[in-house]
């Protein structure tokens, strides 16, 4: 397929700036992938449009997820944790702020960390940055890795835990550009951009379809018999990324650090020899269990690295249903959503999405694509 073929107006005023009040009340919308219907508002027993007080239809809300899987479903969730990987510091002697975004940590004894900055060229090797007002902080440029990446040293002599947290103490949420370019970034937004079942360190951006679930919706998972398998994809920043071919086959996407261990393997496989839906939790899901899928499309373990990138057309293996959020024109993330939801379906949904005010991005509104 064609880059411009992803292309379509994205209003200003639809891209979610803050998450909703509480987690599971953003919109819902469903996508059947057989029949081809969309679904977009509550209907009551007999199938009727409910509606509010003014006589309007009433949207679907994430909650309704539930009214699509039954006891035995198997929900797959990336429990990769975020890090307060945005720093802001001074150059040493013009003072100039500088923006340094954490991507890795490269040696725990050195204190080596593989990090983004912004204006790039204005960091050259041998500059210090300090990143608080007692200048106990700093950091030395050692290398150039790409245009705009860097080797840092800190110059910070404590035990490495400390050295962490004081390091973290300084950072703020990782949240993507278009919502920091238009309002900062808020210490609430180290909880808000975090999914609750985040456990293991090393994402630097959220796997959003994540960020909807709430511990009551999945309290009410629970109780309804549906299983739970977690993997994890340490979510970068290649996703971001544009892309700059036409022709999608030439693209090529940065690696992301995965691991999917025998417990995920096992909840999943017998979901799937059973007869029971598997539902992949947002694209970094669709992205590892592709990865690790085997001939037989079973599950299989794995610990690594993965750069695929999945557009249409793609058969999947593993998961026949998907959750994913709104995602922006031309990105990997659309790509890979209607890869799974086909791509007309869900191109056809994005139009109806900005049509009826749909909110797009990592806070934004659900989509819920079934195979029925």
């Amino acid at each position: 397929m064609k880059l411009s073929q992803f292309k379509f107006k994205l209003p200003e005023e639809l891209i979610a700036l803050n998450p909703p009040y509480h987690r599971d009340e953003c919109r819902l919308m469903v996508l059947h992938r057989v029949s081809q219907k969309i679904d977009m508002f509550k209907t009551d027993e007999k199938g009727e449009p409910l509606k509010d007080e003014d006589g309007k239809p009433v949207y679907l809300d994430f909650r309704n997820v539930l009214d699509h899987f039954d006891e035995g479903d198997t929900f797959i969730f990336n429990d990769t944790k975020v890090f307060p990987a945005r720093l802001y510091g001074t150059k040493e002697k013009t003072d100039a702020k500088i923006e340094v975004f954490l991507l890795r940590e490269l040696n725990e004894e050195m204190r080596l960390w593989d990090v983004l900055v912004e204006p790039a060229r204005k960091i050259r090797i041998g500059n210090k940055l300090f990143f608080d007002d007692s200048g106990t902080m700093v950091a030395e440029v050692i290398d150039n890795t790409t245009s705009r990446g860097r080797t840092l040293r800190f110059l910070y002599d404590c035990p490495h835990d400390e050295f962490k947290r004081d390091l973290y103490a300084l950072g703020e949420a990782p949240l993507p550009h278009y919502i920091v370019d238009r309002r900062p970034a808020t210490p609430e937004d180290l909880d808000d951009f975090q999914c609750i079942y985040a456990k293991h360190e090393g994402a630097v951006t959220a796997p959003a379809s994540g960020l909807h679930f709430s511990r009551e919706l999945m309290k009410r998972m629970e109780i309804k018999g549906i299983n739970f398998a977690f993997i994890t994809l340490h979510c970068a920043l290649g996703n971001f990324h544009d892309i700059e071919v036409e022709d999608l086959t030439k693209h090529k996407m940065d690696s992301e650090q995965m691991f999917i261990g025998a417990e995920a393997c096992k909840t999943v496989n017998e979901a799937k020899l059973a007869g029971h839906h598997v539902c992949a939790v947002g694209t970094s899901v669709i992205k590892a269990t592709e990865t690790a899928v085997g001939t037989d499309k079973m599950l299989k373990e794995y610990e690594g690295w993965t750069n695929k990138f999945i557009f249409p057309p793609y058969e999947f293996g593993v998961a026949d249903s998907m959750i994913s959020n709104f995602y922006h024109p031309m990105s990997t993330l659309l790509m890979s959503t209607a890869a799974f939801g086909g791509y007309d379906l869900v191109m056809e949904a994005y139009n109806l999405a900005v049509k009826n005010g749909y909110k797009f991005g990592c806070y934004g509104d659900a989509m819920l694509i079934v195979n029925d």
